[in-house]
Formats: C-alpha cells, sequence, structure tokens
C-alpha cells in the first residue's frame, strides 16, 4: 500500500485501505456476498441468522444473532454486544456514524450527551433478539448494518483508537502485528471456519502481510518484478511505469471502473466559497480533460455529483458547459469583488493527487485568486480536513460507494452529517432544498430506487448549478497482481480486492 489506512480500528476506518482489510476481520449482521459486479452488492446474513424482519412501515428491524459465535480471542459472543459495539462507534467517533445518528431512535441524544445509552437498540441475551427502531423510514438502512464500522467487538473494548492494538473481531482473519504507518498482518482465524456461516469464503493463505511503500513507483515496480504480490487499488500507477506493466503483465493486470466521485470541496461557511460567485468561477474554469490526463487515463470525466452507475446519476449537459472558460470565471470574480481573495488549497502527498492539487492551485490563481497549497501527509488528511478546528476552504476529496444507493453519495450533502470531528460534509453543505429532499427521497426502499431515478436526477442538478463542490470525475483502480498469485480472486464493487479468495498457483 502507498497509503496506510486511516485507522485500524474497524469503528474509526473510513478509506479503502482500512475496509479492505476490515470487511474479512470483522463481521456485522449483515454483509455483502462475496462475488463481482453486481451481484457483490447483494446483501446477505452475516452474524444475523437471516435478513431483518422489517415491519410494514419500515421503522423496526429485527434480528436474531446466530448461536455459538466467538470473537477471535475466544470470547462469546453476545446479542448485547452489538448496542454496546454502536455506542463505541459512535463515541470514538466515526466519521459515517450520521448514517445511525440521524435515523436510530435516540441515538442522536446519545452522540451529543443527552442519553446514557440508545434507547432504539435493545437486546436478549437469552434469546439472541437484536432490535433496532428508527424515528423515520430510511432505504437503505439495511446497507448501513453491514458497514464494518457496525460490526460485533466484545463488550467493555475500551473507547479509544485501538488502531495499534485492533479489537476482536469475527471474521475468516484477525489483524496483528501492527507496525503504525508501516506494516501490519492478517492472520487467518483458526474460529471462523466452524461457525460455518454460508456464502462467506472462510480464507485460502494462512496469512497476508501489508507494507506501507510511501513511494508507489517502488510499490508498482515491487508486483512487477514479482517482489511484492499486489498493488493496492487504493493508489494510481505510476505513468512512467504503466506502458511497461501493460506490456510485461497484460495477464495480471486490468483497470477496474468503480462508481466514485472526485472533487475540490468548497467551504461554503467561510470566505470566499461561501459567495456562490466564487464557486460558480471555479466550476467554469475547470478542466476536466487535463485532470483525467494527469491520471493517465484512471479517470473518467464529469460534473455531477451522484456518478454514473448509480441510480439517479444525470443525463443532462454539464451547467458549465463541456470546456473550461477562464475568461469568463475572471469575469465572474472580478464582478463579485474577489480577485485576489486568499486561498488554502489542501493536499495529499501522493501522486497524482499532489498533482490533481498543483494543477488547481495554479488554476486558482489564474482566475485571480492568491493561493497556496497546504500538503500533507496521506495518513493524517481526511481526519485533519475532517476537523472543526482546521475548517479548511478548499481541496481534494474523493467518495467512492460504501453501498450503491445515491443516499450514499449524499451523506456528503447533508447538513445533519456536519460533525467536528471525521466530518465528511466537508463543504459544510446545509441547504434547506437539498434537506427536504433529502427526507422524501433517503426513505425510498433499495429495491424502490428506479422509481425516484429522475427525482435524485434533478436534485443532483440543483447541487451542480449552486456548485457546492467542482466534481471531476470517477476513477478507474487497478487490479495488478504478481506472477505468483492466481489473478480470478474476486474484485469485489465496494471493498476490492477480496483477500479471503486470494490463492497462491
Amino acid at each position: 500500500m502507498g497509503t496506510a489506512p486511516d485507522y485500524l480500528d474497524p469503528q474509526l476506518a473510513y478509506t479503502t485501505q482500512a475496509v479492505e482489510a476490515h470487511w474479512i476481520s470483522y463481521t456485522g449482521l449483515l454483509t455483502y456476498r462475496h462475488e463481482e459486479g453486481e451481484a457483490g452488492t447483494e446483501l446477505i446474513p452475516g452474524l444475523a441468522d437471516g435478513l431483518p424482519r422489517i415491519s410494514r412501515d419500515g421503522l423496526t428491524y429485527d434480528f436474531t444473532l446466530r448461536r455459538d459465535l466467538r470473537y477471535s480471542d475466544g470470547t462469546p459472543v453476545r446479542a448485547s454486544d452489538y448496542p454496546y459495539s454502536i455506542e463505541r462507534m459512535i463515541r470514538v467517533p466515526w466519521g459515517g456514524r450520521s448514517f445511525v445518528t440521524n435515523y436510530v431512535v435516540g441515538a442522536d441524544a446519545f452522540d451529543t450527551g443527552r442519553a446514557r445509552s440508545i434507547s432504539g437498540i435493545t437486546a436478549n441475551d437469552a434469546t439472541g433478539r437484536i432490535t433496532i427502531r428508527l424515528r423515520e423510514p430510511y432505504g437503505a438502512f439495511a446497507n448501513v448494518l453491514a458497514f464494518p464500522a457496525l460490526a460485533f467487538v466484545p463488550r467493555g473494548t475500551p473507547i479509544r483508537n485501538l488502531s495499534n492494538d485492533p479489537p476482536p473481531g469475527v471474521g475468516a482473519y484477525i489483524l496483528t502485528d501492527v507496525v503504525p504507518n508501516r506494516t501490519f498482518t492478517l492472520r487467518r482465524n483458526p474460529l471462523f471456519a466452524g461457525f460455518r456461516i454460508p456464502d462467506i469464503p472462510t480464507g485460502n493463505l494462512d496469512s497476508i502481510r501489508v507494507n506501507i511503500v510511501s513511494n508507489t513507483n517502488s510499490e508498482a515496480q515491487q508486483v512487477l518484478n514479482n517482489q511484492a504480490d499486489i498493488f493496492d487499488p487504493g493508489d494510481t500507477l505510476p505513468p512512467a511505469l504503466l506502458p511497461q506493466i501493460e506490456a510485461q503483465a497484460r495477464d495480471r493486470f486490468a483497470r477496474k471502473p468503480v462508481p466514485s466521485t472526485f472533487y475540490f470541496f468548497l467551504n461554503t461557511t467561510i470566505p470566499p466559497f461561501n459567495n456562490e460567485q466564487a464557486r460558480i468561477a471555479v466550476n467554469t474554469a475547470i478542466d476536466r480533460d487535463a485532470l483525467s490526463r494527469i491520471a493517465s487515463g484512471f479517470l473518467e470525466t464529469d460534473c455531477f455529483f451522484i456518478p454514473r452507475g448509480i441510480v439517479g446519476h444525470p443525463t443532462s449537459e454539464c451547467p458549465y458547459g463541456d470546456r473550461p472558460d477562464l475568461a469568463r470565471a475572471q469575469q465572474i470574480l472580478r464582478d463579485a469583488g474577489l480577485e485576489g481573495a486568499p486561498v488554502t488549497v489542501w493536499g495529499q502527498e501522493r501522486s497524482p493527487r499532489k498533482e490533481y492539487i498543483d494543477y488547481y492551485t495554479d488554476l486558482l490563481n489564474k482566475i485571480g485568486f492568491r493561493a497556496t497549497e497546504r500538503i500533507i501527509a496521506d495518513t493524517v488528511y481526511f481526519p485533519t480536513i475532517g476537523n472543526a478546528r482546521t475548517n479548511p476552504q478548499t481541496g481534494f476529496a474523493d467518495w467512492l460507494q460504501d453501498f450503491p444507493n445515491p443516499s450514499d453519495f449524499y451523506l456528503l450533502m447533508d447538513g445533519r452529517s456536519i460533525q467536528p470531528t471525521n466530518n465528511q460534509n466537508f463543504s459544510k453543505v446545509n441547504d434547506p432544498h437539498i434537506q427536504s429532499e433529502l427526507r422524501k427521497l433517503n426513505a425510498v426502499p433499495a429495491t424502490e430506487l428506479d422509481s425516484v431515478a429522475d427525482e435524485w436526477a434533478a436534485l443532483d442538478e440543483y447541487t451542480a448549478r449552486r456548485a457546492y463542490v467542482a466534481v471531476y470525475g470517477a476513477e478507474a483502480v487497478p487490479k495488478f497482481f504478481s506472477d505468483r498469485l492466481n489473478f480470478d480472486a474476486i474484485f469485489h464493487p465496494l471493498y476490492f480486492n477480496d483477500w479471503s479468495t486470494l490463492s497462491t498457483k
């Protein structure tokens, strides 16, 4: 990996580098089928003995825990561990906790210190029954329950960052031997196969060692030369090596498109981007084709927030046209009296994300801002820009689907998801029209999404016109292995390389 996971504590982690490992180490009530493509987006029972029993009004989810489960340290799994696990997730806190605090009865009161527990989650150790009550219907709630961050940890697990010594979980593998920002290992869990959970692989490899190699050129070269076995899909292949990889490793390299949104956030609460004209100027000036070239063709250009492949992606033309218009952007800034406004642009060290920021900073200067870069280490980037004390003006951001639903992407536009730490709504959007539409659209069950596709598209067109972010495209990621591995391992639509299906030749 070129970038370390943001956290190895499953109830803090959010980056792809983290969830690749957590998906097979921490199983929740529900999880996803281990398949490629659309089949991999199907929810299946995890530690629950079946899919949820959902009340007719969509407000109550009932589960029964499988019997005789144990954590990786041998501790029995109890139904009462579940409300504790969710409370711990909120307290540590996880960046996506608004998926729970916005909907589960009592979760917001617990989050804000007005309650000592979450009243909407009850559990009975004798029967294994777990019941979750929502205060309003949320069509994607079953997908939320499949997040590794909502998996089981033992009751009493300390409520602090345990990334250096991850807590016990229930999964095919155990996270161990962590050296922060350098290496960690997954070892096969000897207990897991005995649980005989249908459709969840028990793993082929005895251990998987992950090394953090900050230079992606070295990372790619090691895989090309069979000195390492996997190039992490969350990293970008160096353009200079790409022709050699395509020529010499054709049978062990592929581009895998993933529903995703790459964008520059524009903080709507502070100058200059609290001015809509400043945001429109940025969107008018961006050359999305130039950014695709920087990505060596691993970026498909777009200007809408809901990406292709997700219900609700608009089919209309970009409101800012197909080509950048620097002269128009300069005029917009002059008319708004914003020429010379200082802007700090936040970005990551790794390529091509730093190059995106180099381009973006230069563009902001060309249209009339006085922009400077603030590049920080990849490992601390998202926690830093997601902290209210930082309150950044603008910078790099991206979002890869957590689940195949437009509501997942609109977490980043939901005013209720703004939080003081681990915030994901970096532009701090809190628009009454968006909030009104989300109250209606988020309630639609996933099985009925097609019926509101036009409404989602209309909302996304509105968001683009308001220029709350500057979207420039969606990415494809590399599946790139050494000669030692079979290339038929599953590439999952949510979690990338499915490490539990890796095997040696």
